[in-house]
């Protein structure tokens, strides 16, 4: 699992328990609030019906006849009032009567009547000149069947003669409360879920950089050549830029110690034959021997050379990052020019050419490099070539497969064992028609300079005979107009 899930996952975890400890208190404190919101209108409610019990107050006590009969129509009294999402029809709030000894004188359940009330506690702290209230359960094993009780003190003639207590029931509150909770409980949820997505948006718009770059050097590692991506933190970009830094220094110290090796092991076989030439030439010898061996010197000189000139233009492309200048080109004039170039050798070993040149066919990139790419691959169809066959030189274009231009020639083909080193460096075979060998470097050119045009080059044996060496364009660089 990656750093940054894991950070993800944690913030996650404790995101959802802080929302859910919020959640909790806030639906606990709900009730708590709604009890307060229903305590405080009963107060209202409990000195305004003491101060009508006062008015059927005399001096034989408090006269309950007249509320009685009050009581008994409001809650047969049938309606319909819409609160919010709940319909109200009928008086849930119920009162008792006490006198100045606590004796209930009326209760509108008709249930405590006579008896005394003086220990309640609402009852009690009101017989003192107290604010009094309580909250009773009906069923003790259910915190749903409490009621809420609050009374004010019955005066005449500033004594307190009775009490008034209000009730309700808490279960009236209950609906509101559920949805109240319900709703806290659904915003928890929906701000985790939206804070969750927006933290991993975040996360893999942090975490984009650190993949761009982990690619990039997995790119690197396997020798592929690639610009540095294009980052926008700063921090991301300077650690991009270290990379490069680092791949130019690791390449060119590497790239140093192999081509002076390789060179090295090149350079021996002609510089020991110039060498031997040269010491026996100093020997009286016929002049048609002489010739020969000033032919050999001439031959080993130019096959030096080669190498020297195609080891210049190696490096030269493998320093090069990026196109700096790349160019709208139509394929079929650059295929054209390259087999200008080549008409006399092609003459002389008595070969002909087939194309299939689409002129509707455009890439961009740098002209000389890929002339130098086709022309490697048409020099290598040519010495491999048997005389009076063809070459055949088609380009194509597609969706799936982008541009591609194929080389095929007839001769014999690549030994197995040979095709998977075609692209190395000095690695070559020997020519069917002169028995010699190639500097080596032809396809590793090609392979390069299709690298940096973000393509690639390939080569294979064809059914019937002879080889097949394709270079392909990346669709996005492909033009068909």
């Amino acid at each position: 699992m990656s750093t940054s899930a894991r950070i993800l996952i944690a913030f996650l975890v404790l995101l959802f328990g802080g929302l859910v400890y919020l959640a909790r208190d806030l639906t606990l404190r709900v009730e708590r609030q709604y009890m307060e919101a229903a305590e405080e209108p009963m107060v209202d409610a409990a000195y305004l019906f003491a101060s009508l019990v006062e008015q059927f107050t005399d001096d034989r006590g408090i006269q309950v006849d007249a509320l009685r009969k009050s009581f008994a129509r409001a809650h047969e009294r049938r309606f319909s009032a819409k609160i919010y999402n709940f319909e109200k029809t009928k008086v849930k709030m119920h009162l008792y009567v006490t006198d100045a000894d606590g004796l209930v004188l009326y209760d509108s359940r008709g249930e405590a009547e006579g008896q005394n009330y003086r220990r309640m506690l609402d009852v009690g702290r009101s017989l003192k000149g107290i604010y009094g209230a309580r909250r009773s359960r009906t069923n003790e094993s259910n915190d749903r069947s409490s009621i809420l009780y609050v009374s004010a003190p019955v005066t005449r003639e500033g004594k307190i003669v009775g009490v008034v207590s209000v009730s309700k029931p808490q279960a009236d509150m209950f609906p509101f409360m559920e949805a109240t909770q319900e709703h806290i409980r659904w915003m928890a949820l929906s701000s985790f879920v939206a804070i969750a997505l927006i933290a991993s948006l975040f996360t893999s718009w942090l975490a984009t950089p650190i993949r761009k770059l982990t690619a990039y050097a997995r790119q690197l590692g396997q020798g592929e050549r690639r610009a540095v991506p294009k980052l926008r933190s700063r921090e991301a970009r300077l650690l991009g830029e270290a990379f490069e830094d680092l791949r130019d220094k690791l390449e060119g110290r590497q790239y140093v110690e192999g081509y002076v090796r390789t060179l090295t092991h090149e350079m021996k076989s002609p510089i020991a034959a110039i060498k031997g030439a040269a010491e026996l030439l100093q020997e009286d010898m016929p002049p048609e021997r002489r010739e020969h061996f000033l032919s050999n010197i001439d031959a080993e000189t130019a096959r030096m050379q080669d190498v020297i000139d195609r080891l210049l233009a190696l490096s030269t492309v493998e320093n090069r990052k990026t196109l700096e200048a790349p160019e709208r080109l139509n394929v079929s004039q650059l295929v054209r020019e390259v087999i200008e170039s080549h008409d006399t050798a092609l003459e002389n070993c008595r070969l002909t050419l087939e194309t299939d040149l689409p002129p509707d066919l455009w890439v961009r990139g740098d002209a000389a490099l890929l002339e130098m790419a086709l022309s490697n691959l048409l020099q290598n169809a040519i010495e491999f070539s048997p005389p009076g066959e063809a070459i055949q030189i088609r380009a194509s274009s597609d969706q799936s497969n982008g541009l591609v231009i194929t080389v095929k020639d007839h001769g014999p083909g690549i030994p197995t064992y040979a095709l998977e080193r075609a692209f190395d460096h000095f690695y070559s075979l020997q020519r069917p028609n002169s028995g010699k060998k190639s500097s080596g470097l032809g396809l590793c050119i090609v392979r390069e300079i299709m690298e940096l045009h973000g393509g690639s080059a390939t080569l294979e044996n064809v059914a019937d005979h002879g080889a097949l060496a394709t270079v392909r364009f990346p669709q996005e660089e492909v033009r068909t107009e």
